[in-house]
């Protein structure tokens, strides 16, 4: 049906195809002329196309079958996808449900196994083979050429590290062939240095080392040689050690000289004895090396440096000088020792004490006389005491701080401890007690156990377990010793708790002045030592490195071992961490002393007021100031002081002369003003505006005040301004009342001053008494009785 309506449609267009044609074709009557060839020709094209019309059809219909066809070919490919998918998972179904796999696995793993050791052991076989090899062709060389038995060394070394290596990376796998290897290496070493260094002992045998060899000798070539071939083995060994290396032939030519030590020093002999080792065995270890110094450097010194010149270690002493190569190898029989010493020490602490000092001695003299720095050219060598400290810091320390204490203690119960210490220093300066003056001793003795430890962390416990523990014992001491005077002198204590007799008589006299001097003194004396200390290298470089290790550490974490951060700032400085340039390791210590030294102070001024007072009772009750003279004018010179003064004027220059004796001349100065100003207050209040005065009874008070002012002036350089208001009341109550020679009499005074107060102050400054007020003025000319009457 679509071919039809296909072929109707071609035909219809065909039609309207030939109209069109014809129409043109004929467009006039002459076109008719030629109208059979035009018919003949269009016959033509007809037939043409009507053949064209019919290959078309058979195209198109060719072309349908052919799609039929194609579309059956896929449908049945699907068919068969479909049937082959089926297929499959059935199969998988079947393997799935199937146990074959686990059981050709089971099968095959045995053969697996067998074929997997097989190849193992061919590996194991083949890798010993190289490695016996490598050792043959290694002792093959020796002794003749040490250098060439080092390259198959060097391999077989090589080989062990990787292997070592890749065990780790194995899980540890063939944990005995490594070992084996390892083994091997270690053994080929000692076998070669064996054989090496008793080339070098034969030749040393012949020659009698070192009886028959003195210090000023010079070696044959055939020993030098037999050096030289020692050294160039352990090239390598020293370039790629981590550690110091003892040098060989040192270590054969030392022999002897290690049998002579063990001989004298660790055997039955007297010079083996604790006591004997500051005594004999440090002194001649000493000399040992002092005296074969100069032999070594003269003959081999050149051998070291021409192997060791152009190699990293170049600058390491203990490989470029022969005197440090010589104590490298001598120092460990001197552990040995140092380790006997020690366990004689830790069944006698006292022994331990002394023992490190003497080790640190030892250390020094080696560092100083041999230029020896362990082969650490930038932090030098730690020395033979810091590697007995890390074993034995703990023990070494309970047995300073047991000793420390100990002796903080019988310093106190001395029965002299709190006798003031007046030879101590000059005049002017704080006198503390002997047992002030015994502590700080006793801690510069600390100092001095410690000042040589090069590890902080011990450093820093010595600092803070040990002084500081004894300095805050001693400020407790302060502290105590002032609560209880407070409580026996204040009215509220004494209500509360009495006073006994003992107490009584301690405070009587200068008693009260004595105690809180001990306080006063003893507080400033270890202030003072404090803050020298902190002046000092060894104090200065702590603190520097308490604030480095402080900054990088929170306030949780460690400054030092088993020490943290707060606990260090509460015992130091408030400042430690911080980023400022103040603060000093006895910065709290210094502020609770200092609290001590001021309360003392203060106690102090008031126990001279408290003592005055008492002394000038009887004085102040006295009314007999307006006794009458027959002398118009009466002059304070000619008389004498009141007797009433007497007492009071011991007792000023008791207190006086005690403390000159006992104070800088700051505090003395200053406790005193304060002192004498309360006097003035009480004379003011209680004489001067109090009773009342006739010239003679004015002139007498004045005569009173000048032998008080003459007796401090004695004492304490112009002291007396202390009491110059007092003073210049005085000389305005003894104005004359008639006066010569233009002076201002008592009536033209007493006029002025109550005229006004202009008037009054300017009468005062002719007068020259600047420290009285108008008010005061008018109180004081009303004391005497011409004006009152």
């Amino acid at each position: 049906m679509a071919a039809a309506a296909s072929a109707h449609s071609y035909s219809a267009e065909l039609d309207i195809r030939v109209e069109d044609y014809l129409d043109d074709k004929l467009q006039s009557s002459t076109d008719f002329d030629s109208l059979d060839s035009l018919l003949a020709s269009v016959e033509v094209q007809r037939s043409q196309l009507q053949a064209q019309l019919e290959d078309a059809a058979r195209a198109l219909e060719h072309a349908r079958n052919a799609a039929q066809d194609r579309q059956g070919g896929i449908l049945q490919s699907i068919t068969e996808f479909r049937r082959l998918q089926e297929s499959i998972d059935a199969r998988m179904r079947i393997v799935v449900e199937s146990n074959a796999p686990e059981e050709a696995a089971r099968r095959l793993e045995r053969p697996m196994k067998q074929l997997h050791k097989v190849e193992l052991a061919h590996n194991y076989v083949s890798l010993l083979r190289d490695v016996e090899s490598l050792r043959l062709e290694a002792r093959s060389h020796l002794p003749q050429s040490p250098k060439a038995a080092l390259q198959p060394y060097s391999k077989l070394k090589q080989l062990g590290i990787r292997l070592r290596d890749l065990q780790g990376a194995a899980d540890g796998a063939a944990t005995h062939l490594v070992n084996y290897v390892e083994s091997t290496v270690e053994n080929l070493w000692d076998e070669m240095k064996n054989t090496m260094s008793k080339e070098l002992e034969n030749i040393l045998k012949v020659r009698n080392w070192p009886q028959a060899v003195n210090a000023d000798t010079e070696m044959d070539d055939e020993w030098l040689q037999g050096f030289e071939k020692l050294v160039d083995l352990q090239v390598p060994e020293v370039l790629y050690s981590d550690a110091v290396v003892t040098l060989l032939p040192f270590e054969v030519m030392a022999k002897p000289f290690v049998q002579w030590f063990r001989f004298q020093f660790m055997g039955d002999n007297t010079t083996s004895t604790p006591q004997s080792f500051s005594t004999f065995c440090i002194p001649q270890f000493l000399s040992l090396v002092d005296k074969w110094e100069g032999f070594f450097r003269d003959n081999v010194g050149y051998i070291l440096a021409s192997r060791f010149h152009d190699t990293k270690v170049r600058e390491v002493s203990v490989y470029v000088d022969p005197a440090c190569s010589l104590i490298v190898t001598l120092l460990p029989v001197m552990r040995e020792k140092i380790n006997a010493m020690v366990q004689h020490g830790l069944q006698n602490p006292q022994f331990l004490s002394s023992l490190i000092v003497q080790l640190m001695d030892l250390d020094d003299e080696i560092r100083s006389r041999f230029n020896y720095d362990g082969g650490d050219p930038e932090k030098g060598w730690a020395g033979l005491t810091s590697e007995v400290l890390e074993k034995h810091f703990e023990d070494w320390f309970k047995v300073e701080r047991e000793f420390a204490l100990e002796r903080y203690h019988a310093i106190m119960d001395a029965p002299d401890a709190r006798n003031i210490d007046y030879d101590h220093s000059v005049s002017g300066k704080m006198k503390p007690t002997l047992g002030a003056v015994r502590v700080v001793d006793l801690l510069k003795s600390v100092t001095s156990q410690y000042v040589r430890v090069r590890r902080f962390s011990f450093r820093l416990r010595f600092l803070i377990n040990i002084q500081l523990d004894i300095l805050d014992e001693y400020h407790d001491r302060f502290k105590d010793s002032l609560d209880a005077y407070y409580t026996i002198t204040s009215t509220l204590g004494r209500t509360i708790h009495g006073m006994t007799k003992e107490q009584s008589a301690a405070l009587a006299g200068t008693g009260a002045l004595e105690t809180l001097c001990r306080v006063l003194g003893s507080s400033d004396y270890i202030i003072a030592a404090l803050k020298d200390w902190s002046n000092e290298e060894f104090f200065i470089t702590m603190w520097e490195e308490l604030q480095t290790r402080a900054k990088r550490t929170d306030s949780a974490g460690n400054v030092a071992t088993g020490m943290s951060y707060d606990q260090v700032k509460d015992r130091t400085s408030i400042v430690v961490g911080s980023d400022g340039d103040g603060g000093i390791l006895f910065d709290e210590t210094i502020v609770a002393l200092s609290r001590r030294r001021q309360t003392a102070q203060e106690y102090l001024a008031t126990a001279l007021v408290d003592s005055h007072h008492k002394a000038f009772r009887s004085y102040l009750a006295k009314a007999q100031w307006t006794t009458i003279s027959n002398d118009s004018h009466v002059e304070a010179s000619q008389l004498s002081v009141t007797p009433e003064l007497d007492e009071p004027l011991a007792i000023l220059e008791r207190n006086l002369t005690f403390l000159a004796s006992t104070l800088s001349t700051a505090v003395y100065r200053r406790v005193w003003r304060e002192a004498l100003e309360k006097l003035q207050d009480a004379l003011w209040t209680h004489v001067l505006l109090a009773q009342s005065f006739t010239a003679l009874g004015a002139a007498q008070f004045d005569r009173d005040l000048d032998a008080i002012s003459s007796l401090v002036d004695r004492h304490l350089p112009d002291g007396s301004t202390a009491i110059g208001a007092l003073r210049d009341g005085s000389r305005l109550l003894n104005l004359p009342a008639e006066a010569s020679d233009g002076a201002v009499s008592l009536r033209q005074a007493s006029d002025r001053v109550f005229t006004d107060n202009a008037e009054a102050k300017k009468l005062l400054a002719e007068l020259g008494l600047e420290s009285l007020t108008p008010a005061n003025a008018r109180k004081i000319l009303q004391r005497r009785v011409e004006n009152s009457e």
